[in-house]
């Protein structure tokens, strides 16, 4: 089942239910899959990942505006998101990729990050952030 149809079948859930706030969380996300696909962007976890970014940011900055409540939100909102995207891969996995593209590219210096990136992050796709990526590939770099 497409991601698109597991998110309209909750929402429909969650309406019967009578929690608004998943309903609302979910149609925004429904929606932005539609627009995606209408785009010809058939990539769904990508549209999950940015959603989900979104959501973070937004958190981070109503933390800083001093809006708890409004961050607590956000953050349930992101987590929500996240339950439609794969499993995240543990550290030792994701340790384990990098150094494998590490040994591949021959790359020593963390100047040349760019180029264990292009290799560990198909390699990922969508199972790890990117700045989680970053930061095990800067560590392994400069180690």
């Amino acid at each position: 089942m497409a991601v698109l149809e597991r998110v309209q079948d909750d929402a429909n859930v969650a309406l019967k239910q009578g929690d608004r706030t998943r309903v609302r969380a979910l149609r925004l996300l429904a929606s932005e899959l539609q627009k995606a696909a209408k785009e010809g962007d058939a990539d769904e976890l990508a549209v999950l990942q940015r959603e989900r970014k979104r959501r973070l940011e937004a958190a981070e900055a109503y933390r800083d505006g001093g809006r708890q409540q409004l961050a607590e939100s956000e953050e349930r909102e992101a987590e929500l998101i996240a339950g439609y995207m794969p499993v995240q891969l543990s550290d030792e996995e994701l340790d384990a990729i990098v150094g494998d593209a590490v040994a591949e590219s021959g790359v020593s210096s963390p100047q040349e990050l760019g180029q264990v990136m292009t290799i560990v992050m198909p390699r990922v796709r969508g199972r790890a952030d990117g700045a989680r990526v970053s930061r095990v590939v800067r560590e392994r770099l400069t180690a």
